[in-house]
């Protein structure tokens, strides 16, 4: 028979979060209320620092947008950020006027290099959009001391990074402006959609509500349950619609209780990925520092010289025996929207344009069972083997 088929990734939900979202159907508030606000807080108390905000939103994208919007980032302004990411941490510029910078990789980790970073400032640049790629921090030390000798916002895209760790400290309690998770379906939590924008800044905080929800400067839990005709509200902004509702807060709110606990389990699988892996011609993963946790939302692996297989090749093989995979990333300069507007070559971005070629993420998500993580582990070494022994 043949064997099930193994997907890329699929959510993990409990009794806990069917539980919390029949709650929110019963109670009658289904939209932004008390569970947004309270998963809000909660989201506070978990990175533990009592001096950050967090902001609800329905998308990362949306996140990172207020972000940028907050920070005053508008026409004849240059944001940069990595090349090697999903689009939506660039066109979130697009979305204000500004142009983005586009940089390469570090060649080991996949996250942006500081030296490139540098060199691409000019004097329009206003702000800096780290990835942290796979959920393993970028170099946030050497990042936000450029950013500060340059007199640079930092908006930090940890779509893939909770619950990660740069310097001992988990990140979104660092000392950028501002940063966005990302809890869509595949990511470490999940709201199904959904997101979370972090600030130490009380001024972008207050900014990022009242633009979330239309410009309004009360949002519909303060109108409709105060006790006394409260229905009067000023719109004082163009805003947009990117509020989180109560139902998508109420998986958050379960699903963050977990999210340490999955993280561990994310962390076996990788373990079990590198002993078994280990002597196939691959480039595994980079290892977090000493002392670091990596988030491991994807597991991405490279073709060495050595495979005798190509990339596209391997995928096949892969699906015909029942593994899903993905590839991340097709590098924003590979895209004609991107490389059309700055006129961009893949030998502009050497590191991230090999890696592309040669990158597959394998499964990793804590439904796994170890027997599907072996399954993986014995359809790679079969399939890389094979060409060695022709």
């Amino acid at each position: 028979m043949k064997p099930a088929f193994l997907p890329f990734a699929l959510p993990d939900i409990g009794d806990e979060e069917i539980a919390e979202v029949v709650d929110t159907l019963r109670s009658g508030w289904v939209t932004t209320g008390p569970k947004a606000a309270r998963f809000e807080q909660a989201f506070v108390d978990f990175l533990g620092d009592a001096s950050l905000q967090a902001v609800a939103v329905n998308s990362a994208t949306a996140g990172l947008h207020l972000a940028l919007e907050g920070l005053g980032i508008g026409p004849g302004d240059e944001v940069i950020t990595t090349t090697h990411t999903f689009t939506a941490t660039a066109e979130v510029v697009r979305y204000l006027g500004a142009d983005v910078r586009l940089v390469d990789v570090d060649a080991t980790t996949l996250n942006i290099d500081p030296a490139a970073v540098q060199a691409a400032i000019t004097p329009r640049t206003k702000a800096l959009i780290p990835v942290h790629y796979g959920g393993l921090a970028a170099d946030m030390p050497a990042l936000l001391a450029i950013a500060r000798r340059n007199g640079l916002k930092v908006v930090e895209d940890a779509a893939h990074a909770l619950p990660a760790t740069c310097g001992g400290r988990l990140v979104g309690t660092l000392d950028s402006d501002a940063t966005v998770f990302s809890f869509y379906a595949n990511k470490t939590i999940t709201t199904g959609e959904g997101g979370m924008l972090v600030t130490r800044d009380a001024t972008l905080a207050r900014r990022a509500r009242i633009m979330r929800l239309h410009g309004m400067n009360r949002d519909a839990f303060d109108r409709y349950t105060a006790q006394v005709p409260s229905w009067y509200y000023e719109v004082v902004a163009p805003g947009f619609k990117y509020n989180l509702g109560d139902i998508a807060a109420a998986l958050g709110l379960q699903q963050l209780k977990k999210a340490q606990a999955f993280q561990q389990t994310r962390q076996r699988i990788a373990q079990a990925y590198d002993a078994g892996l280990a002597g196939l011609p691959l480039q595994l993963p980079a290892a977090p520092p000493p002392g670091e946790q990596h988030a491991w939302h994807l597991y991405p692996v490279r073709l060495t010289d050595a495979a005798g297989i190509g990339r596209d090749a391997l995928i096949e093989a892969l699906f015909a025996r029942g593994i899903g995979c993905s590839v991340h990333y097709i590098p924003l300069h590979r895209h004609p929207y991107w490389r059309e507007r700055y006129a961009l070559h893949e030998s502009d971005f050497p590191r991230s344009d090999e890696a592309y070629q040669r990158l597959i993420s394998l499964p990793i998500y804590t439904r796994m069972q170890p027997a599907d993580v072996q399954r993986v582990i014995d359809v790679l070494n079969e399939a890389l083997a094979a060409p060695a022994a022709a």
